[in-house]
């Protein structure tokens, strides 16, 4: 059955929008998690946007399933992530000007530096997942580095759902996630996924766990976060 990763983010937006205390991204962890949550993600920006230092440490202390941390490959971010010891860290493409993360990670680029960056990583136990558009050369890439894990964009699929585009990205995404563990690599999936389409995603044999955010968050404005991921999490049962 595939586990749902909770993405806490856009609660630290509206909090920001005041530049006030509240909503707590902590609180809605918590509440998450309660609601059946299988791990909680959150995004480390450099421009720290939403989540920031203090969500990290303390929710790296209350977190009750898993932790994963997304960021960008700097040496800042590294550090961060050895100190408060996430069980996973998702490394993902950063510019400061877009709005949410537009792309996968060009790791055939970057296959050298990248196979070094997670090594202090791995060394501590942190699991390693990188973010990559479905190419099978990037999945291909990501097998060199060293990594346990993808996380495919379904970015493309969620802008074509319910369009005549949508076949086709969804043909890679399924082909992306068979090549990925035909070499080994555990397979998450994120990105744009709401409570319509993500019952195709379902359908992709060995994914193991699914990161939405956004239309969880925008749900329990209007619902409570309790239900918003209860909703989700009953769609997943399903399958």
């Amino acid at each position: 059955m595939t586990k749902l990763g909770v993405n806490i983010d856009h609660v630290a937006t509206i909090r920001q929008a005041r530049g006030g205390i509240e909503p707590d991204p902590v609180t809605a962890a918590a509440i998450a998690e309660l609601a059946g949550a299988d791990s909680i993600t959150v995004h480390l920006r450099e421009d720290r946007r939403h989540i920031n230092d203090r969500d990290v440490r303390v929710l790296s202390k209350t977190i009750k399933t898993r932790m994963n941390l997304e960021m960008a490959a700097t040496d800042e971010m590294r550090e961060i992530a050895l100190e408060v010891m996430p069980h996973s860290v998702c490394l993902v493409p950063e510019k400061r000007e877009e709005l949410t993360t537009e792309g996968g990670l060009d790791v055939l680029k970057q296959k050298d530096h990248l196979k070094q960056y997670i090594k202090p990583l791995q060394e501590k136990g942190i699991l390693i997942s990188l973010f990559i558009d479905p190419d099978l050369k990037q999945v291909e890439a990501v097998s060199e580095t060293g990594a346990e894990l993808i996380e495919l964009h379904t970015g493309l699929y969620s802008e074509c759902f319910d369009t005549k585009k949508e076949d086709d990205a969804f043909n890679e995404l399924l082909q992306g996630a068979g090549f990925a563990q035909e070499l080994g690599l555990m397979v998450n999936a994120g990105h744009g996924l709401n409570y319509r389409n993500v019952k195709r995603i379902l359908t992709i044999p060995g994914v193991y766990e699914l990161n939405i955010g956004h239309t969880i968050i925008s749900r329990a404005v209007l619902t409570g976060m309790e239900k918003a991921v209860r909703d989700m999490k009953d769609i997943l049962n399903v399958k």
